[in-house]
């Protein structure tokens, strides 16, 4: 059998794991190696230039850089800004949302140029390894994928040690604190999420720096939504991605969506990541309130089982499985109506939903008030329906031997 001579493709981030991984299976496997980086947030055009410098220093013959940002928000975002997803309560999935599409587009480079196999640079710790692992099998079942970090259980030490020798460029050291950051957020790693107890300290934060120490203003702002897709922030009518990098920087500047998440993981172990989400947040928690408005209990109660479901999938890489796209579809009906504005205020540490309008308001539809007047219905209407409601509990107290 003839050897393979197809290039290896690499989903390349510039850390010291990708890092290594390029000259390591050049060495090993005697095959050339493109570099392939998905954007999907979080990347300027400095950082896009050092990437492609870097990755040629390594040996890669080829560097692809792909924007992805926009089909990250149309395939991935609108539908956790749809179903509210906020894993734990809290924690509205920053980084590892994409993983699925970057597979994709990994496998698609890879058919492109004829390549049968790609690689990443996950260890054996995390949740990304399982993500790429599932969407890669899921889209090309027969495509190789290697992991050499996770396979070999290299150290950081040992990788460093092997660029040296090589006298290959390192990547930036220093920092006791390992961060990923994309459109939906960042999630930052140290020490101290390692166990329960602490939280990173002050100076670790990076969207939420002096948020506290140096506290802004109180401000004022109005969101606005079209059919659940937000497409205005304070009457500056924005694309989404544009709308979600500015809303980053705004309320980042006032410590919202600073959290720390601990749940579970795709393995089943317990795992704690720091986290800033200040569009994200924002963005659900003004979405939120507009679907209260508009949608039916019936409707909220269906769409949020189902979001849960989903947000699920998301976390562990199955987003590509089809009970996605199932969910996706409910989720997009679900939407027809969430069309309004919303407006909050910003203090440090604080989002407060001031009020919500809607051309579609349940509430606004009535000719009754809440608390203080009759609409649709009489007083002899509820009373007769208070009498009904009340008999499967007034028939268990009889069936106990309660009253006759």
């Amino acid at each position: 059998m003839s050897k393979d001579q197809t290039p290896i493709i690499l989903a390349f981030s510039g850390g010291l794991d990708t890092s290594f991984c390029v000259p390591w299976l050049r060495e090993t496997y005697d095959r050339e190696v493109v570099t392939a980086t998905v954007d999907t947030g979080g990347i300027d055009e400095a950082a896009r230039k050092q990437l492609e410098e870097r990755a040629y220093a390594l040996g890669a013959v080829e560097h692809v850089l792909i924007d992805a940002r926009q089909e990250f928000f149309d395939t991935v975002i609108r539908y956790l800004i749809a179903g509210n997803v906020l894993r734990g309560n809290a924690y509205p999935l920053c980084v590892g949302a994409e993983r699925g599409l970057q597979a994709s587009r990994l496998a698609a480079i890879a058919n492109d140029r004829g390549a049968s196999t790609v690689a990443h640079g996950c260890t054996a710790a995390g949740n990304d390894q399982v993500r790429f692992e599932v969407a890669l099998r899921t889209l090309s079942p027969g495509l190789e994928v290697l992991a050499p970090v996770r396979d070999n259980s290299w150290v950081r030490d040992e990788q460093l040690a092997y660029l040296l020798k090589h006298g290959l460029p390192l990547p930036a050291q220093g920092s006791a604190y390992s961060i990923n950051r994309g459109l939906w957020g960042i999630t930052i790693g140290g020490r101290e999420t390692l166990t329960s107890q602490d939280s990173i300290p002050e100076d670790a934060w990076v969207l939420s720096a002096k948020a506290f120490s140096e506290p802004l203003q109180a401000s004022r702002h109005t969101l606005v939504f079209d059919n659940g897709i937000p497409v205005a922030l304070d009457d500056e009518s924005l694309a989404p991605v544009a709308l979600i990098e500015a809303l980053e920087k705004l309320a980042g500047r006032y410590g919202i969506g600073r959290g720390i998440h601990l749940g579970d993981t795709v393995l089943g172990t317990k795992g704690r990541v720091a986290f800033e989400a200040p569009a994200a947040v924002t963005l659900i928690t003004a979405h939120r309130e507009l679907e209260k408005l508009v949608l039916s209990a019936q409707q909220s109660r269906v769409k949020d089982s189902v979001a849960a479901i989903y947000g699920d999938l998301v976390h562990e890489g199955k987003q590509l499985d089809l009970v996605c796209a199932d969910i996706e579809a409910l989720l997009a009906s679900s939407q027809e109506r969430v069309s309004g504005s919303v407006t909050f205020t910003l203090r440090p540490g604080s989002l407060f939903i001031n009020g919500v309008d809607s051309p579609h308001s349940l509430l606004a539809a009535t000719k009754g008030v809440y608390g203080e007047a009759a609409g649709e219905w009489t007083p002899a209407d509820t009373l007769g329906y208070a009498r009904i409601l009340s008999l499967p509990g007034s028939l268990q107290t009889r069936a106990a031997g309660g009253e006759s």
